[in-house]
């Protein structure tokens, strides 16, 4: 007796609550894997991307969008402010080195950051080839940026106006490619960085040569910008004492990466448990589903097993049949789910930064599909318990 057999003929007599069953079952762990990839993307970002940066100082304005702009480089900015201040502000002895950014250009999409070699010491980011930009319209590329326009040492290419791709406000100015970085699953990635001087000559600015921010050389350039400074801390001691006395006494904002991402984060958490809260709650259905169609299988065919158990058909072979039902729709209804959280990620991908979603632990999937094995199980359970209380001779003498 194929036991195996007999379960695909029961599920093929009742096509709605099996389709019914797995859709539910694959939405709801479609949508937990879902979250689970969102939450943990967001701690792995709070993680890479503000590590070894303590502050960062730009316009007045909103400090998340500060952070956002600065950090991420998935906001517009607060503003720019004057260079010859931010060299000063490098000068506290508090601060162990200052990096500017300055950046509103982009090619193909790609933003263009004008900053110093202490960049690289920021992100602990090396090159893969080619050297870091010695002279003016030289740049170094992120792997991404590498990849997908297909960029070389050598290849040049001018920029447009703005944080987005456009065919309306192309410069004169040619870059040129003198390295690539590597992939380091971070902004930089998709960063195309340059000397702030580069920065400065294709927005018609006199030119010059930028002194090393943090190193407390003194600047005749009072009328060049940048966009923010990336700080980090000679001691701990300096995140209770400077980010509040540059907010009060000067006309700089200083904002903690940590603490606003932190607070967004935290924000949007209370989106994502409401994602949850419905995500189990159709789990729910679907494990009420399952039982419902199971029961109902085993009360209206409640001859036939009798009739089995005549025949030799042991209860545990009865209880097979029903489990055999469950680990099939189970076991689709995975498949399913991973297949939609896949795809949906795909999507996101296409319209987001690679380097914000993370891939989700593995731990975190066999989490998740333990759950959903879970539901299954206790439906199948609660489903047979009338195969134990099974009378044959009544159940075929009712049927006579």
């Amino acid at each position: 007796m194929n036991l195996w057999f007999i379960s695909i003929k029961n599920i093929k007599s009742k096509p709605l609550h099996t389709v019914l069953s797995v859709l539910t079952l694959s939405f709801s762990l479609a949508l937990l894997l879902g979250i689970a990839q969102i939450k943990h993307s967001f701690e792995q970002q709070i993680q890479q991307q503000v590590q070894g940066i303590d502050l960062i100082v730009g316009a007045k304005g909103s400090p998340i969008q500060l952070v956002l702009s600065a950090l991420l480089h998935l906001d517009k900015p607060t503003g720019n402010i004057a260079y010859q201040e931010a060299l000063k502000l490098s000068q506290n002895r508090h601060i162990k080195f200052a990096v500017p950014i300055s950046y509103g250009d982009n090619y193909l999409g790609y933003r263009i950051v004008g900053t110093t070699p202490d960049f690289k010491k920021l992100y602990n980011t090396q090159l893969l080839q080619g050297t870091w930009p010695q002279k003016k319209l030289e740049v170094v590329i992120g792997s991404q940026v590498a990849k997908e326009l297909r960029l070389q040492l050598g290849a040049t290419f001018k920029s447009a106006h703005g944080l987005m791709a456009n065919e309306h406000h192309v410069h004169q100015e040619e870059f040129t490619v003198v390295g690539i970085l590597n992939s380091t699953n971070k902004v930089t990635d998709r960063l195309i960085l340059t000397p702030l001087e580069s920065i400065w000559e294709v927005h018609q600015h006199k030119e010059h040569n930028a002194p090393n921010l943090g190193h407390g050389e003194n600047s005749h350039q009072q009328s060049k910008e940048i966009t923010a400074i990336l700080i980090r801390f000679n001691n701990p001691m300096a995140l209770l004492t400077l980010p509040k006395k540059i907010n009060k006494d000067t006309h700089l904002q200083a904002a903690l990466p940590k603490y606003e991402l932190n607070k967004l984060y935290q924000f949007t958490n209370i989106g994502l448990q409401t994602i949850a809260t419905i995500a189990y709650f159709v789990l729910m259905i679907a494990g009420f589903i399952l039982f419902s169609s199971l029961y109902k299988m085993v009360q209206e065919r409640s001859y036939d097993l009798a009739l089995m158990r005549t025949y030799g058909a042991s209860r545990l072979q009865l209880l097979q049949i029903v489990l055999y039902e469950g680990i099939m729709i189970v076991s689709l209804s995975l498949i399913l789910g991973i297949l939609f959280t896949n795809i949906s990620t795909a999507i996101f991908k296409h319209n987001l930064p690679q380097h914000l979603l993370n891939p989700l632990p593995l731990q975190a999937i066999i989490q998740i599909g333990c759950l959903t094995i879970g539901v299954t199980f206790l439906a199948v359970l609660l489903a047979v318990a009338p195969i134990f209380n099974l009378n044959i001779a009544k159940q075929l003498n009712h049927e006579k």
